[in-house]
């Protein structure tokens, strides 16, 4: 159906003292309930440190206030950067952000203890216990919380979807069953009559204000297709006029995102639909993590790195490292370094074969390292020099680049963050020869997922993995 043509009578004000510019449009939504949560939380966790100092018997005196501090501040940047107090509907994954955030914060304070060396004027009878019961608290408090925002929440929003596509039925999914979302969709008013979600169809948008009249409706969502998006402005028109509040949801999920955002300049509300996450803040902290790693990486296995460029060297001629061009950060070519597993041989120019199992090129001490990657720890001279990452996609030959580059969608997005010597999909089980296309798709799939979820404390999981999958029997 074709929507009637509407005039809009909105017209700016041209009087200075009544512009606003810069004024903020893009606001999270924030009830009651969320604010309560925070402030409980942090009131408890500095409250019980309080009692537990005085159980002990010794004095709340400076060096515990500064503690209670420290905590306030720490909680708040880290709980806000993990999403914490962020609506959803799941209990499971709020007691593993909740778990993940206190470790962070306990152990960001043990640090500082320890740099500062004010360690020993603590008590570890009452810094254990406070540990622990700060954490069981805060879990009383996230049930204690969404209890009462389901017993004596705000009252309940009526509300419709208008839109017929994957975006509105995810939508309406997702706000029925949320604790924390007041709004309740009660139907959905579809531009086809033949595609309904799974809540009750009201009907055709022609007659959206007798819907929205008849249903006493408070709220209504745009969930229109791309290809519907010309709609939203009559519509907006038309909803103006109802006295209902009216929310946009852009349908973006029909491209291929990768680490997608919103944000705001000067006012004007962006969507960001492809990005590098390492930019900024997230690429100091990124460069911090691997320097630091990679520095002491390279001091603490000294021994192993020469004697490996001994037995290379005594074993087989050639030299002791393999160089190879490969692509990088925003597909630059660099040279990988790694300790040289193979005899020397002749590769067809424009052809790479890579190794398998039981591949006669690779000789005896070759085996051994490739199996342990250390072959692989010249790599860190890459990451100090600031070609590689620790964690990040693997970097794959060039020829590998072009070949695969053509036959799988979104392949060279991988590259929008450095290569690393490890990676998500490393530990998830892709690691060694590519066997054939499923093979690279799976690869491609956890190096897109790694871009779209990256954060810090991933990269620190992702590392503590490695630990546990270098004996893995897919490398030879």
């Amino acid at each position: 159906m074709t929507l009637p043509e509407t005039t809009d009578a909105n017209h700016r004000v041209s009087d200075p003292m009544l512009q606003t510019p810069g004024r903020k449009l893009l606001r999270e939504y924030r009830s009651s309930a969320h604010w309560l949560h925070i402030i409980l939380d942090l009131v408890l966790v500095c409250g019980l440190l309080y009692v537990h100092t005085l159980l002990r018997g010794a004095p709340f005196e400076s060096e515990y206030q500064i503690l209670a501090i420290l905590t306030i501040l720490l909680m708040a940047t880290v709980y806000h950067l993990s999403g914490v107090y962020q609506p959803d509907s799941s209990v499971y994954r709020k007691f593993i952000l909740l778990g993940q955030s206190w470790l962070a914060v306990v152990a960001l304070l043990i640090i500082f203890a320890f740099i500062t060396k004010t360690s020993t004027q603590f008590s570890r009878e009452v810094i254990l216990s406070w540990m622990l019961t700060g954490f069981i608290t805060q879990l009383i408090s996230l049930f204690a919380v969404r209890y009462l925002q389901k017993q004596y929440g705000s009252q309940q929003i009526r509300s419709i979807i208008i839109g017929n596509g994957t975006l509105a039925q995810h939508l309406a999914e997702q706000i029925n069953t949320s604790l924390w979302v007041p709004d309740k969709i009660i139907g959905q008013v579809s531009p086809e009559a033949d595609n309904p979600l799974s809540v009750n169809t009201l009907g055709d948008v022609a007659d959206i204000e007798k819907i929205v009249s008849d249903n006493r409706i408070q709220r209504v969502y745009l969930a229109l297709s791309m290809e519907q998006a010309e709609w939203v402005q009559p519509l907006y028109t038309r909803l103006a006029q109802q006295q209902v509040d009216i929310i946009w949801a852009p349908d973006i999920f029909n491209v291929e995102l990768l680490h997608h955002s919103l944000r705001e300049i000067g006012g004007v509300p962006l969507i960001v639909l492809s990005e590098t996450p390492q930019i900024g803040n997230n690429a100091f902290l990124k460069s911090l993590l691997d320097y630091s790693v990679a520095s002491i990486a390279l001091v603490a296995l000294t021994p192993v790195l020469l004697a490996t460029a001994v037995c290379v060297k005594l074993t087989s001629p050639g030299p002791v490292f393999f160089r190879q061009e490969r692509h990088g950060w925003n597909g630059e070519k660099f040279t990988i370094y790694k300790f040289r597993s193979m005899a020397i041989h002749q590769e067809t120019e424009g052809k790479l074969t890579q190794a398998t199992r039981d591949d006669s090129r690779v000789t005896a001490v070759g085996r051994f390292i490739r199996r342990t990657s250390i072959d692989e720890l010249p790599q860190l001279i890459n990451v100090l020099n600031g070609s590689m990452s620790i964690v990040g996609p693997r970097p794959h030959a060039i020829a590998h680049n072009m070949l695969y580059g053509e036959k799988i969608k979104s392949y060279m997005r991988r590259h929008r963050v450095k290569p690393g010597l490890t990676g998500l999909a490393q530990v998830n089980g892709y690691r060694g020869e590519t066997r054939n296309l499923e093979d690279m798709q799976g690869r491609i799939q956890y190096d897109l997922a790694y871009i779209n979820n990256w954060s810090l404390w991933l990269d620190i999981k992702i590392i503590l993995k490695t630990v546990f999958v270098l004996f893995d029997k897919k490398a030879y």
